[in-house]
């Protein structure tokens, strides 16, 4: 069994990204290419955007800290700390309003499924 503080984490991934020159910093805490499910903690700083890109899988975003803005298809939607958005199935972008930390939780779809 593995136990990890999500709160922590953020904390520490936020202060790399403000020491980065692209305003973000990531790291995968569960699963990884090789697994079904894959967790990863992304921080950004505010005013850094992910640029549009697929959605590989089912997906959700778990807002740990501060506020961001997921977009797709004309469409947007704001989340803060603590909630859940569901990515849709779709090219999408996420931008920073503040600087935050979000559990993008994945499970990839199968070949056949895609």
């Amino acid at each position: 069994m593995q136990k990890l503080s999500l709160d922590a984490l953020a904390r520490e991934h936020l202060e790399r990204a403000r020491t980065s020159s692209a305003g973000r910093s990531a790291e995968t805490v569960f699963g990884g290419h090789e697994h079904t499910l894959r967790q990863t903690l992304v921080a950004l700083t505010a005013g850094t955007t992910l640029a549009e890109h697929e959605n590989p899988g089912e997906a959700t975003a778990h807002v740990l800290a501060g506020r961001v803005k997921l977009g797709s298809g004309g469409e947007s939607w704001e989340g803060r700390k603590g909630d859940l958005i569901v990515i849709p199935p779709a090219r999408h972008d996420v931008q920073a309003i503040e600087d935050s930390a979000v559990l993008l939780t994945v499970a990839k779809l199968a070949p056949a499924q895609k």
